[in-house]
């Protein structure tokens, strides 16, 4: 068939409205989430004034919530780490705002520059840490809202226990 024909068999789908999808007020795929986590990384004016820095501790501030989810901004001084855990029931994008991070899984090590983004599912277990001599500064968006973050034996043999807070502090 030639494709003018079907264009004006089908019509302009403009013209049919019952047959688009309604716009949605908030992300509900990966894709959105991700999306979502590139949006607030491009507006700088919505997140950089309010970046920290805490040799002592990794700083942490959620910046949004919506329906299900929350978006923290985090902070790393070089050396600082989160230790090797998971997320609990929650799925996340991972997205490195300034400088750069490195995230260890049981399958190896990736170096994540400004703009790499990492995304995860229930029961990923990874550790990240600013193994640079620069400071790093990444934005987490965890569905549902992150409430458990159970730690796990590293590879020195260490053992952590589970961490929970509402809303729990060691986000990563």
């Amino acid at each position: 068939m030639n494709s003018d024909n079907d264009l004006q068999i089908a019509g302009d789908i403009l013209e049919v409205p019952h047959l688009l999808q309604p716009p949605r007020e908030h992300p509900v795929t990966v894709a959105e989430f991700a999306g979502l986590a590139r949006a607030v990384a491009a507006d700088r004016a919505q997140w950089a004034h309010l970046v920290r820095y805490d040799a002592t501790t990794r700083w942490y501030h959620r910046l949004r919530t919506g329906p299900g989810y929350e978006v923290w901004l985090l902070s790393w001084v070089p050396g600082q780490g989160s230790g090797l855990h998971d997320h609990g029931r929650s799925s996340g994008v991972l997205t490195v705002l300034e400088g750069s991070l490195t995230e260890r899984t049981e399958r190896g090590t990736r170096a994540l520059a400004a703009g790499a983004q990492r995304v995860f599912a229930p029961g990923y277990v990874h550790e990240v840490v600013n193994d640079s001599l620069e400071p790093a500064v990444s934005l987490h968006i965890y569905y549902p809202g992150l409430t458990a973050m159970p730690m796990h034996t590293s590879e020195h043999g260490e053992t952590h226990g589970e961490l929970r807070a509402e809303p729990c502090p060691a986000v990563v």
